[in-house]
């Protein structure tokens, strides 16, 4: 039985690589801090979905910490599959070192534990926000040397060690930069979970913009497909996951509306710095190295959110949306 150690197990994405690989037939290892970075009890509620497999164990734990080295060598993974992190553009710019002890101190520590005890697969989750400034559709092939935000900077950072640790020690490692991911138990400080949230109860929403803005949404049983199958490629590489077709805001608002069925009040503000006009993700790669593709559009992963939402009502009406 293949022995996965999964980083950032109650998280959004993350929680959805642990159901693919447990139904795989992995025996799978969980790691998360539980940080209150929003709500708790989605993450309880991913959480118990896992915990429902024999072959899933948890256990709470910050990966920064130097402890991670110990509980690697007891378990023996064959993988680290590394998705823990603190995400989000806007909160990395208030507290960026609680982002840089995250996204790049718990890297290395999951690394030195991988060199220390032989362990060859690596995976680390990155982000499509390591582009900005790039010429679209965004290329693995762009230099990405400037990113504009914390949290950005936090991701090239980790990738960038990652490939010192390939160079050095010969490790296999898989670096995902992810586009945008929604659907159903997705994060509230993203705008599908909040504009769904706001528009059922019949409250404004808030648009950074004119809505013109684009984003290359993923809908994320796509994207744990992906990172699955990244776990066994050798050498480096690092591979776009997304949707390679970008819609605008307005456009997700309207599927929004047509699936909950009511119009939404908008407030629009100024575009802000830290954010990118409009993502695409090149993912010919993903293509030739992973035979993979994107499954899921925008319309049906919207409605399949929102009937989440709505079977999910008497507990998630009441969880907390975070800016």
């Amino acid at each position: 039985m293949e022995k996965i150690l999964l980083t950032g197990c109650s998280g959004f994405i993350a929680s959805k690589v642990a159901e693919k690989l447990l139904q795989d037939g992995c025996r799978v290892l969980g790691l998360d801090e539980m940080n209150e970075y929003y709500d708790v009890r989605l993450k309880k509620h991913r959480l118990e979905k896992l915990s429902q497999h024999r072959n899933f164990e948890f256990i709470q734990q910050d990966i920064s910490r130097p402890e991670t080295g110990d509980i690697v060598s007891s378990f023996m993974p064959s993988a680290i599959i590394n998705l823990a992190a603190r995400a989000g553009v806007r909160a990395s710019m208030q507290d960026p070192f609680i982002y840089f002890r995250a996204n790049l101190t718990g890297t290395l520590v999951l690394l030195e534990a991988a060199r220390k005890h032989g362990i060859k697969n690596f995976v680390l989750a990155s982000t499509s926000s390591v582009y900005a400034g790039e010429e679209m559709p965004f290329s693995e092939k762009c230099p990405v040397n400037r990113p504009i935000s914390p949290y950005a900077a936090s991701k090239k950072s980790a990738e960038v060690t990652c490939y010192t640790y390939h160079y050095l020690y010969g490790m296999d490692i898989t670096v995902f930069r992810y586009f945008t991911v929604y659907g159903p138990a997705g994060r509230p400080d993203m705008s599908i979970f909040k504009f769904i949230k706001l528009i059922e109860g019949g409250l404004p929403i808030t648009v950074y913009g004119d809505g013109t803005q684009q984003r290359d949404f993923t809908y994320v049983d796509d994207i744990a497909e992906g990172t699955k199958r990244g776990a066994s490629l050798k050498g480096f590489n690092t591979i776009n996951l997304g949707g390679n077709h970008p819609n605008s805001l307005n456009e997700l608002i309207a599927l929004i509306e047509k699936y909950v069925g009511k119009k939404a009040r908008i407030i629009y503000k100024d575009f802000e710095k830290t954010d990118i006009y409009a993502t695409w993700a090149d993912i010919e790669k993903a293509g030739s190295l992973l035979g993979w593709k994107p499954e899921t559009g925008l319309e049906a992963g919207v409605r399949q959110t929102v009937e989440w939402y709505r079977k999910n009502y008497s507990w998630a009406k009441d969880i907390e949306l975070v800016d």
